[in-house]
C-alpha cells in the first residue's frame, strides 16, 4: 500500500474588504509557522509550508500527537505566546535547535499547535469534504479526545459582528488578520483563491515589523482576554478545568460564534502556569 503523504497547504488570496461574505466562515490568522501534522502508526510528521521537517525542533508537539486518532492529519499554525503577544522570533530560534537544546527550548518557550483544518481522519482523506463538514469533524476530534495544550482549536464564526470585533484585537497581540473560507469549499492542496485573507492593521510592536494592511484567511481572537495578554482558543470548558476556573474568575465573555455555533463552546485561557505540559512552574509561558 502506498504510504499517505501530507498534501501541500491550501493558499490564500489577499482582499481589501473586511466584510464577511455570505456563505463563508471566518477564522483568525496567527503569526506563526504554518504547519501540517500527521500521525500514522506512531510515526509523526510535522512539516512547514515550504517542506521543512520541524519535528526535531518541537518535541512537545510530536509527543502530544499520540493524543490524536491514528492515521489522521491536521493543518494549522505553530505559535509561541510571550508577554501577551505572539512571539515569532521565539519560533525562529526554536527551529534551529535539536536534541537536548530543543527539549530545553520546549520548557522555556513551549509551542501550541492551533488546528484550523482536518486533512485526514482515521485513515480517510477529508480533503474532498466541504469546509463545513471538515470543521465539524475537527471539533468532534477535540471533544472526543479532550484535547488541551499544546493543542488549540482555532475559533470559527459566521457572525459578521464577531469578525469586526476580532479585527480590533489583532494589533495588541500580533495576530495577522482574518481568513474567510467558503462553507461548501473543498480543501485544494497547493491551490490559491479558495481562501481570502484580510490582514489587520498593526502597530510598531508587530512581531515581524510588517506594515499595515488587510487580509482574510483564518480567524482568531477574543476581546477582554486578548487585551489582557492571554491566549484565546475555542474549547469546551469541561476539557480544561484549570482554564475554566480562571475564566470564571476573570469573567471572560461568552461570545456567540455565529448562527448555530453556540454549541462549539466558549473562549478560554490557554496560557499561564500549568496550562502547557512542558511549562510547569514558568509563569507567563504558554
Amino acid at each position: 500500500m502506498t504510504p499517505w503523504i501530507l498534501p501541500e497547504p491550501m493558499l490564500t488570496t489577499a482582499v481589501d474588504s473586511s466584510e464577511l461574505p455570505a456563505g463563508h466562515a471566518a477564522e483568525i490568522k496567527w503569526d506563526g509557522f504554518r504547519a501540517g501534522l500527521s500521525i500514522d502508526a506512531g510515526h509523526v510528521v510535522l512539516r512547514s509550508r515550504n517542506g521543512t521537517q520541524m519535528a526535531p525542533a518541537f518535541p512537545e508537539i510530536v509527543a502530544a500527537a499520540a493524543q490524536l486518532p491514528d492515521a489522521s492529519a491536521l493543518d494549522g499554525e505553530l505559535i509561541v505566546w510571550e508577554s501577551g503577544r505572539l512571539a515569532f522570533e521565539r519560533l525562529q530560534d526554536r527551529l534551529r535547535r535539536r536534541g537536548a537544546a530543543a527539549a530545553r527550548a520546549a520548557e522555556e518557550w513551549p509551542a501550541h499547535f492551533v488546528a484550523f483544518d482536518l486533512l485526514r481522519l482515521s485513515g480517510t482523506s477529508t480533503t474532498g469534504w466541504s469546509y463545513r463538514r471538515r470543521r465539524a469533524a475537527l471539533e468532534q476530534v477535540f471533544t472526543d479526545r479532550g484535547l488541551g495544550a499544546p493543542w488549540a482549536l482555532c475559533p470559527s464564526t459566521t457572525d459578521p459582528a464577531m469578525v469586526r470585533e476580532w479585527l480590533t484585537w489583532t494589533t495588541a497581540t500580533g495576530l495577522e488578520g482574518i481568513l474567510f473560507k467558503p462553507l461548501d469549499s473543498l480543501y485544494r492542496p497547493g491551490a490559491r483563491g479558495g481562501v481570502e485573507e484580510v490582514q489587520a492593521a498593526r502597530d510598531d510592536r508587530g512581531p515581524r515589523g510588517r506594515g499595515h494592511g488587510i487580509s482574510s484567511g483564518a480567524p482568531d481572537s477574543a476581546p477582554g482576554p486578548v487585551r489582557r495578554g492571554r491566549l484565546p482558543a475555542l474549547h469546551r470548558p469541561h476539557h480544561h478545568p484549570l482554564a475554566r476556573r480562571r475564566a470564571e474568575r476573570r469573567r471572560l465573555p461568552h461570545p456567540r460564534l455565529g448562527p448555530g455555533r453556540a454549541s462549539l463552546g466558549w473562549l478560554v485561557v490557554l496560557s499561564g502556569v500549568g496550562q502547557h505540559p512542558t511549562a510547569r512552574g514558568r509563569p507567563g509561558r504558554a
